[in-house]
């Protein structure tokens, strides 16, 4: 197709937040929906045009002397996320639409509302760039230019150490970027090319292919994020506000799992088998590390971070299983986890503002003066636990069932991550919504949700029900993705084991 759609999809939004951040007064927030909006519109007619067989890729000479192209893929994988994030955007923003009022958790006035509206189009613009990038290099920059954003939309608005959590999430990310750098390096200079559908043909066996796979490996591991280095991730969460931390951890997380999946099983197949009982450990490691921390936290924000340190442990335990069914649930996973990570987030930062805390201890007996907002949060937090009927629960569900042929004893372990998940939930859900109102709850949760907030939250929980009910559709985009993979390895699924005297 020669109209460039994709980076249309992409800069539409760069410029239009360049744009809005300049404006003053109400117009810009205005045009900040506006522009999401048509992203959206946009994004999901490419994704009916790439779902039907229309070829949307782009591929132009970019630097000719280093082999380094201009290409953006059309494939599953890009376009799945693609459309979690223009879903996504228009909901935060809908959501953060008064975030430049008021005062912040240490007393200070925040940046502006059109500073908000402008960053989050500009990190949605770099995610797209992100998810359809097929050259390593392009990625690459991508990658890094996707911090700045996210740097300031957490410094910006938030809680009293934000400036601190956003500077941990900065030298995080640049530190694994900078490893990522040299393995960057490493592919162009042993492949000749840039390009991932020429690297493809390069043999990286040996010591060469080991070295690479870990420096993009621990990149997509503090990005994904994997214990032990998410540390970064629960700081943010707890001291961002509610829209930003949607866009971090629903959004460009996923820039992780997607680098696991295309660069490194993809480029080091070799590499990757000989990596995998070591990264199904981490992986096992971070669901049930998450999961415990999550059910031990006080603070509401943090729960959801750690909530999600689980999820993307199994999301990474589906991609190194190597099985068609694991590897497209991990992907499903990974659009799912989008919009039920979104709703908590979202939701809990509307009580938050209400009581003026985010500690458990400071909430009781709200689904009494805030109904509507205690069964949303129920709602999401069932969806978080991969309730069935939710959508959550057919990406995990592939996830385990995938990877069993190959690992039962990790998947065994990994279901204990299944009960932490319905402890937590239920947990937080007991600790602030059920019992007697209490004097703070009374005076400060004192109305439910408004008009803008249901209109905001409405869309996830169509979503969640609508891809719960009827996966199939996403399911026959993802799958070639994971046939491709399983081809591009040389790796088949195992035969299924029929026991003797069994038909």
């Amino acid at each position: 197709m020669s109209f460039p759609i994709l980076s249309i999809l992409a800069l539409l939004p760069i410029i239009g937040g360049a744009v809005v951040i300049a404006l003053k007064g109400r117009a810009g927030r205005t045009l900040g929906l506006a522009i999401s909006v048509v992203t959206l519109v946009l994004g999901i007619i490419a994704f009916v045009m790439a779902a039907t067989g229309t070829n949307l890729s782009e591929t132009h000479h970019w630097i000719r002397a280093i082999g380094a192209w201009y290409a953006l893929s059309s494939d599953g994988l890009s376009m799945t996320l693609v459309l979690l994030t223009v879903i996504l955007v228009p909901v935060v923003l809908l959501a953060e639409w008064n975030v430049g009022e008021g005062t912040l958790g240490d007393g200070t006035a925040p940046w502006s509302t059109n500073a908000f509206f402008g960053l989050a189009l500009m990190t949605e613009g770099l995610a797209i760039y992100c998810f359809t990038s097929v050259d390593v290099l392009l990625f690459y920059l991508f990658f890094e230019a996707s911090l700045l954003p996210m740097y300031f939309l957490i410094g910006g608005w938030g809680g009293p150490r934000r400036r601190a959590a956003a500077m941990k999430f900065l030298l995080y990310s640049l530190a694994g970027g900078l490893v990522m750098l040299f393995a960057v390096i490493g592919v162009g200079v042993h492949g000749g090319t840039f390009l991932l559908s020429d690297l493809a043909k390069v043999s990286f066996d040996g010591a060469i292919g080991k070295y690479l796979f870990v420096g993009f490996f621990i990149a997509f591991a503090v990005k994904a994020p994997m214990v032990p280095v998410h540390t970064w991730l629960p700081d943010a969460a707890e001291q961002a506000n509610p829209g930003a931390s949607t866009l971090l951890v629903g959004l460009l997380d996923k820039i992780g799992t997607l680098g696991m999946l295309r660069l490194c099983l993809g480029l080091f197949p070799q590499a990757s088998h000989w990596a995998t009982p070591f990264v199904l450990v981490l992986a096992i490691i971070s669901v049930l590390w998450g999961a415990a921390m999550a059910a031990t936290s006080r603070d509401l924000m943090r729960l959801v971070s750690y909530t999600s340190v689980s999820h993307f442990g199994f999301m990474v335990m589906g991609i190194f299983a190597v099985t068609t069914t694991s590897i497209t649930g991990s992907v499903f996973y990974m659009f799912n986890h989008g919009f039920s990570t979104a709703a908590l987030f979202l939701v809990l930062g509307f009580l938050v503002r209400r009581r003026g805390s985010a500690d458990v201890r400071d909430f009781g007996g709200v689904q009494r003066t805030a109904p509507v907002l205690a069964g949303l949060f129920l709602f999401a937090g069932l969806a978080t636990m991969s309730l069935p009927g939710l959508s959550n629960f057919v990406g995990e569900f592939m996830v385990l069932a995938g990877s069993w042929s190959r690992h039962p004893v990790y998947v065994a372990v990994s279901t204990l991550g299944m009960v932490l998940a319905a402890v937590y939930v239920l947990l937080a859900y007991k600790r602030t919504m059920t019992g007697p109102v209490t004097e703070a709850t009374a005076e400060h949760v004192n109305r439910d949700l408004d008009g803008l907030e249901k209109a905001a939250l409405a869309p996830l929980v169509l979503l969640l029900l609508v891809f719960g009910f009827f996966p199939r559709p996403m399911l026959h985009v993802i799958e070639p993705v994971a046939q491709q993979t399983m081809s591009a390895i040389g790796m088949t699924d195992p035969a299924p084991v029929v026991k003797e005297g069994v038909k």
